[in-house]
């Protein structure tokens, strides 16, 4: 029997009625929604099943992707050390673990800020294993680590756990010293940190829509039901989250929606008072706060849009932070300002400009923006690791498309670059063989959007002959596509494909104006971008319809399912990753997860008609054609516990996919795995070499 013989599951077609101003929508298969329900439990297993079998022919591949993978990385390694108080921290892995470990190592006295050199399989002196994942882990199908904080003294340790991939989290505390674990346990968690003192545990919960939307105090040793609501946030629009100042002064609460922000302080020698806001509220004013001394006064450094769309960064009198306000970095169109850490002598500046990411240091005496710069054309850099506030080192990050993953510290009194580690990449790699550069399309309202491309020059530069391409993009909440190494797409480029991101509008990319062209009444700019992105590659004679395959996820996915209706000739494949692809019915319904807060992004179509009759026109669901048999190979991919995107999202469109005439269209659900699918290293390799080669029959290179 050919593989093109087996029969795809058929859902029943039970239409359900929607009526909103005035348009009603019959929904045959809203009926998958009932995640408990014993039949939709069985159409995702034949779903599998299926997908299964279409792709049996492709094990041997994904084997050798699987393998190509584990041969290039190094499966025993460690990270480099990172200095909090009296301790060396660092993580490691094991040959044939799936989770990393944690440990810590003490310093050799307070002037040691070299971090130590620390070799794979070679033990560590003085090493204390604190966490290791594989032993968590151990009797769960998934597992997700998500808190881990030390107490400032280094006596207690916090970790926070999830076995269901829903992403809450039970919190847990461990006395150090003795090795006890303690009684406390605070389940459904997300954020959680310990008081710089050690002694009490800040944490958020969320509302029924997984909101995070309330913040706690719990006192070590008393029971989760005494611990102190700190503040809750009852709009619904806005989430909430929290951190401690690097100066230790400051509880920093930060409240967000889409396009507004707020953040209150408490002084943390007093957790029991009223937080004060630092700027009222005022919709559509974004800011962040961050606690600077400058000539031996408090003061506050605030980023915010306020008359400023591309931000500009002031400093206030930590007394009173709705008075004058002290201009540090103006606005300056087309120099997107992201984040500003402070230190004790300087803060860090991390920006966008000409597209690319960028960091740099700020003098407080002076004002002035030292940019700190790497010799390519296109590359990611980034401070990270940083927690002491006067350390004589800035630990950074550094990538590229070529690049691996980097590791630096810049010596601040020399202005040095030292290279700490570069992920090793096993077998031979040589960056040199590869080219990275970055070209533009023209949008059809005649708008410039970049395209990166990615290639091993051994099969030739980019339009010297048609080669099989892999087309990515992702588009919204103003999330860049930046220059970042991967050593699976290794796996791709090594048999000849070229990779190329489509930094879309509703990304940030080319400044905040980017993001603004790509959502809510301007959201079809993201999907005639990537077409026209698309196009400019086959034009250029880069790509060719038939060799070319384009893959997104989340919103990315979304992407993927409307470009699939607008341009189905361009692509031989599609690869939609958690798609939301049934996004009017979801935005419309309030009391599914984290659909309000949405409303900010995609606009409100439940009390705007013109919201809901613009989402209506391009939501991949409703569009797809009446005859959809010259619809590309689709594959989308979810998980049954995904909170984000609902597994029901993709199971609806791809049965509307293959009533309408799809001739191609398969979907994988984990079962018991979440919006970033499964846990485990390994797990994760093989299901993105169960991807990639896919990708790769779509491209006719999995012989």
């Amino acid at each position: 029997m050919s593989e093109l013989s087996i029969q795809p599951p058929v859902a029943d077609r039970r239409p359900v009625a929607r009526t909103h101003h005035g348009d009603t929508f019959e929904d045959p298969y809203e009926w998958l929604r009932a995640k408990e329900d014993a039949e939709v439990v069985a159409h995702l297993e034949a779903e599998n099943a299926y997908t299964d079998a279409r792709t049996a022919h492709l094990s041997g591949l994904r084997d050798e992707i699987f393998q190509e993978v584990k041969s290039r990385t190094l499966e025993t390694d460690l990270s480099v050390p990172t200095r909090r108080g009296d301790w060396w921290y660092y993580g490691r892995t094991e040959e044939g673990a799936q989770y990393g470990i944690q440990c810590r190592t003490a310093i050799s006295g307070p002037d040691d800020w070299t971090p130590p050199v620390l070799e794979p399989g070679v033990a560590v002196p003085g090493e204390q294993v604190l966490l290791d994942g594989n032993v968590e882990a151990e009797g769960h199908e998934f597992f997700s680590m998500g808190a881990f904080d030390l107490s400032d003294d280094g006596t207690r340790m916090l970790w926070s756990v999830d076995f269901e991939g829903d992403e809450l989290y039970t919190a847990h505390v461990r006395d150090l010293v003795t090795g006890e674990r303690l009684a406390d346990e605070i389940p459904g968690t997300g954020q959680a940190f310990f008081t710089p003192d050690g002694l009490s545990v800040v944490y958020t919960t969320r509302d029924e829509a997984w909101r995070p939307d309330t913040l706690w105090l719990h006192r070590i040793g008393t029971p989760v039901a005494d611990d102190m609501k700190l503040f809750h946030e009852p709009d619904e629009r806005y989430w909430l989250g929290a951190g401690i100042t690097r100066s230790k002064k400051y509880l920093v609460i930060g409240l967000g929606s889409k396009i507004t922000s707020e953040e209150l302080l408490l002084d943390l020698t007093d957790l029991t008072a009223t937080p004060q806001p630092v700027w009222p509220r005022v919709e559509g004013v974004e800011y962040s706060v961050d606690h600077a001394v400058v000539d031996g006064e408090d003061r506050l450094f605030i980023l915010h849009n306020e008359g400023a769309l591309d931000f500009e960064l002031v400093s206030v009198a930590a007394s009173d932070p709705q008075g004058e306000r002290r201009v540090i970095l103006p606005h300056t169109p087309g120099r997107r300002l992201l984040d500003v850490d402070c230190f004790r002598d300087f803060a860090t500046v991390e920006y966008r400009t000409e597209g690319m990411p960028r960091a740099a240091l700020l003098d407080y005496r002076t004002d002035a923006l030292d940019a700190v710069e790497f010799d390519e054309p296109l590359y990611e850099t980034y401070f990270s690791g940083n927690p002491e506030w006067d350390a004589p080192f800035l630990r950074m990050g550094y990538t590229s498309f070529v690049t691996p993953s980097t590791v630096l510290e810049l010596e601040l009194a020399t202005g040095e670059k030292h290279v700490r580690k570069q992920m090793p990449v096993l077998g031979g790699y040589d960056s040199s063989d590869y080219g990275q550069q970055r070209v533009c399309a023209t949008a059809p309202d005649g708008a410039q959007v970049p395209i990166s491309l990615v290639w091993k020059r051994s099969f030739g530069e980019p339009g010297a002959e048609v080669r099989p391409v892999h087309l990515y993009g992702y588009g919204s909440y103003e999330h860049s596509i930046d220059p970042g190494f991967s050593t699976m797409r290794l796996s791709m480029m090594d048999r000849g494909v070229i990779f190329a991101v489509a930094h879309v509008r509703g990304g940030g990319e080319m400044g905040r104006h980017w993001y603004e062209d790509g959502k809510e009444l301007t959201k079809r700019n993201t999907f005639t971008d990537f077409v026209a992105a698309g196009r400019h590659l086959v034009e250029t004679g880069v790509a060719s319809p038939e060799r070319m395959v384009a893959e997104g996820g989340s919103a990315g996915g979304l992407l993927m399912g409307a470009v699939a209706n607008l341009a189905p000739e361009l692509f031989a494949g599609i690869l939609a990753a958690v798609p939301f692809v049934d996004a009017l019915t979801t935005i419309l319904d309030p009391s599914l997860p984290l659909t309000v807060i949405e409303w900010d992004e995609w606009g409100d179509p439940l009390h705007d008609p013109e919201v809901y009759a613009y989402m209506k026109s391009y939501t991949p669901y409703e569009n797809i054609a009446t005859d959809a048999s010259a619809y590309p190979r689709i594959l989308a991919m979810t998980s049954l516990n995904d909170t984000r995107v609902l597994y029901v999202e993709p199971a609806k469109w791809v049965q509307a996919l293959r009533h309408a005439g799809a001739a191609d269209v398969i979907m994988k659900c984990e079962m018991s795995a979440g919006h970033g699918g499964v846990s485990g290293r390994y797990n994760a390799w093989r299901e993105r070499a169960f991807e990639l080669a896919w990708m790769l029959d779509v491209l006719g290179l999995a012989d």
